[in-house]
């Protein structure tokens, strides 16, 4: 064992079995919906490629499942299938050019799984259906546990013979070893039950069996459950016990981590911005005290200092970052060369990673434009050096002055308010939104060193256009809140960026109306309450907000509401609205009956669509100027859609 006593620094190198690792910084699995037939893709390559150039010592790719029974989404990479080896091999061989070192996750998910692409019934150690997928399970046998068994080894051999460096068996958020071994989904009575020690016997059957079908010259890594959040779930001090008989077994090589279980409590495994960061490290911290085998920890690591606190604190051996890889592929090398202030910082917004996997989509990011398309080639600018103007800094408008002036053009970029930064600094002024603050910022920098001038106060209309004779003109203007009909002309009435961005401050009782499903509602309510309103939060939906369940913030959000007595009406539309001795009679129209019920308040606040701010690029395109428009002027839209059309712009400039 060659783990360092107490405290170690990112860049320490650490024995893992019989190899080096040259740093403490590696890639965790996680899904990215990328397979295509269960097989290995080009976009996997080019994808792990990236955060290996970007510095990372080990990576451990997403789970392949291990028997042909298992199959709980459709872009699952089936590593019991042989034509899986072609794609193993292009991809190992990729990654070992950087000098990186990489494992294959080994998983069978159970009963956290669906029969619709198999026709077979879901494997558990009992019946009893997943509260999430609520599908009733087959209780396996002997036969069953035996072949489980060898499916890991099989797999894990392929594994070798496809050139990674060795296996990491997941007992954590949504696995079939993860059910046997916690007590609310195994109640059996043989001795696969029981006491801890026979329900940790088929996850030591499996890792002997995986040990033995690689041999000695290849890492056997167990990522390990400390905390699934759910009654009968596992806990630390069995999570401790489980390690200590993993060390004793001899055959595993190091342990990681993980909190929460893939699905009562998924926003424990990928949590929201509102979730500290270090949330889970008590699990890493734990568990190193107890054994002598190397620990990775992991859990909202977003900026390099929380590496190095980590690390230097002796609370794991290894840092696992997901998330802040996506967002900065060479968020590993910053790390280590203290760059700090160019990491490109993972926010926790979790929409383009948690939320579009969950959709079924390839896994992207909203900081990160390049983020799941690593594999398209990026144009060659043959027109480098043209003069770009761009209109608008908020984010649409600042990343596309970054990657044009990154690719040689000379870009100047004009912002009618004091600072860039558009919506998003009125958004991050909620509670539990600061961290969106960080697109801005990093983006603004990034701008900064790549030599754009920036000219704030100036609004850029034809004339200005004129005076700085651009070739080429960007149009990031964004967008406008449109007023509801029904609102008139009382002052009462605001928009939900109003009191983001301080133009008013309703007071009293205040009703949110939220047609948006998104965080304008929840966050706005919550600042509200804050300041000392009474707040009631009505939507046309069937929840308020309801598209927080994609990005894992509804749990937050709806134990917020709750401690914070924040009131909540469902499917309602706004039918009407009466001024009575300075208060508003809100009629509330309940769609699904007809019915009507009135609503006395001092202040409605407003969450609804916006309209494009697009009259400069109306302008411009009418006089023949060479002209595009991106981000919410061409139509609102979340933060990733500016992003990712501000950097397509700049990349098309000249192409």
């Amino acid at each position: 064992m060659s783990r360092t006593v107490g405290g170690a620094d990112p860049q320490d190198t650490l024995r893992i079995g019989p190899f080096t690792l040259r740093n403490r910084m590696i890639f965790p699995a996680h899904l990215t919906n990328f397979s295509d037939g269960g097989t290995i893709t080009d976009q996997h390559i080019a994808y792990y490629e990236a955060r290996a150039r970007g510095g990372v010592s080990m990576i451990i790719t997403e789970e392949h499942t291990v028997h042909p029974s298992d199959r709980p989404y459709e872009k699952l990479i089936r590593g019991w299938d042989p034509a899986v080896l072609p794609g193993y091999r292009r991809l190992t061989d990729t990654v070992h050019r950087y000098d990186t070192r990489i494992l294959a996750q080994l998983n069978h998910n159970g009963a956290q799984g669906s029969s619709m692409y198999t026709g077979r019934a879901l494997w558990s150690p009992g019946t009893d259906p997943d509260p999430l997928f609520r599908e009733v399970p087959m209780e396996i046998g002997e036969p069953e546990i035996t072949e489980l068994v060898d499916g890991y080894s099989d797999v894990a051999r392929r594994c070798i013979d496809g050139g990674f460096d060795g296996v990491e068996i997941q007992c954590s958020q949504a696995s079939i070893l993860r059910a046997f071994l916690a007590p609310g989904t195994n109640s059996r009575t043989d001795r696969y039950g029981g006491d801890l020690q026979g329900r940790a016997r088929l996850l030591l059957d499996v890792v002997a069996g995986v040990r033995a079908a690689i041999g000695p010259g290849h890492v056997v890594g167990v990522r390990l459950s400390g905390h699934d959040g759910v009654d009968g779930g596992i806990d630390i001090d069995d999570a401790v016990r489980v390690a200590r008989m993993l060390e004793e077994s001899g055959d595993v090589d190091y342990l990681n981590t993980s909190v929460g279980v893939a699905t009562e409590t998924l926003h424990l495994i990928e949590a929201p911005m509102a979730t500290p960061h270090g949330y889970s490290l008590f699990v890493p911290d734990a568990i190193r005290a107890s054994v002598e085998l190397p620990v990775v920890g992991v859990g909202r690591f977003t900026r390099p200092d929380q590496v190095r606190a980590a690390l230097s604190g002796g609370i794991c051996d290894l840092v696992g970052a997901v998330r802040a890889q996506i967002a900065d592929p060479d968020f590993a090398d910053k790390t280590l060369s203290f760059r700090d202030d160019e990491v490109r910082p993972c926010i926790g917004c979790n929409q383009e990673c948690i939320g579009r996997v969950g959709l079924g989509r390839w896994i992207g990011c909203t900081v990160n434009p390049r983020a799941g398309r690593e594999s398209e080639p990026l144009p060659a600018p043959r027109m480098p050096g043209r003069r770009v103007l761009v209109v608008g800094g908020g984010p649409a408008g600042l990343q596309a002055a970054a990657t044009a002036a990154g690719r040689g053009h000379i870009v100047t970029l004009c912002e009618r308010e004091a600072v860039v930064g558009g919506q998003i600094r009125g958004a991050a002024t909620a509670p539990y939104r600061g961290e969106l603050l960080g697109i801005v910022t990093i983006l603004e920098a990034e701008c900064v060193r790549a030599g754009v001038e920036i000219r704030t106060g100036v609004e850029a209309d034809v004339d200005v256009v004129h005076e700085l004779r651009p070739e080429v003109v960007i149009v990031a203007t964004g967008a406008r809140p449109a007023r509801p009909a029904w609102a008139g002309a009382s002052p009462q009435v605001v928009d939900v960026r109003d009191v983001l961005e301080g133009r008013a401050e309703p007071s009293g009782r205040v009703l949110v109306v939220d047609d948006l499903g998104f965080h304008e509602a929840t966050s706005v309510a919550e600042l509200l309450v804050d300041r000392g309103c009474s707040v009631t939060v009505c939507t046309p939906g069937m929840i308020v907000g309801q598209d927080l369940g994609l990005t894992l913030d509804m749990d937050g959000w709806m134990r917020r509401a709750h401690e914070k007595g924040i009131d909540r009406i469902t499917d309602v539309t706004i039918a009407g609205l009466t001024v009575r001795d300075d208060r508003l009679d809100v009629s509330l129209g309940h769609h699904p009956t007809g019915e009507t019920r009135v609503l006395t308040v001092d202040g409605v606040v407003v969450a609804t669509h916006q309209e494009p701010v697009d009259e400069l690029w109306t302008a411009l395109s009418e006089i023949g100027i060479q002209v595009s428009r991106v981000g919410d002027a061409v139509t609102p839209r979340r933060a990733h859609a500016a992003i990712f059309e501000g950097d397509r712009a700049a990349l098309e400039l000249g192409v």
